[in-house]
């Protein structure tokens, strides 16, 4: 989430950033989860936020915190690209949100991607 923060800044989101930042020194695993999460994030950025500003009712996406766009671009990359259950992501994206946001983003975030979610299981 760290990492896609930092994009949202016009930072490059990579793996070595979390070194400097948390001294976090990713297993060959977490390297490999980050690759493809955090460059899946950056690649996609404009759909992911298109979702996601698809589904906000009251709300742009200029008006939500950086903290729970990121969080937001995260948990939405997981539940349309990587096959991670959507319940697990949200679940996860939640637990984020509580970590770095607030408490009342959570049911935020939460009603978000389980929309998306949502979207997502009409599709297939």
């Amino acid at each position: 989430m760290q990492l896609v923060f930092e994009q949202l800044f016009g930072g490059s989101g990579e793996p070595d950033t979390l070194v400097d930042l948390i001294d976090f020194h990713p297993d060959n695993d977490a390297k490999r989860y980050l690759d493809i999460v955090v460059g899946g994030v950056a690649d996609h950025a404009a759909e992911l936020d298109a979702e996601i500003a698809s589904c906000l009712r009251g709300w742009t996406l200029d008006r939500i915190s950086k903290v729970d766009h990121a969080i937001l671009r995260l948990g939405a990359f997981e539940v349309i690209h990587t096959g991670i259950p959507g319940p697990v992501a949200i679940t996860e994206a939640v637990e984020l949100t509580r970590k770095f946001s607030s408490e009342d983003s959570c049911a935020f975030v939460n009603g978000v991607l389980g929309s998306i979610y949502r979207k997502q299981e009409k599709q297939e």
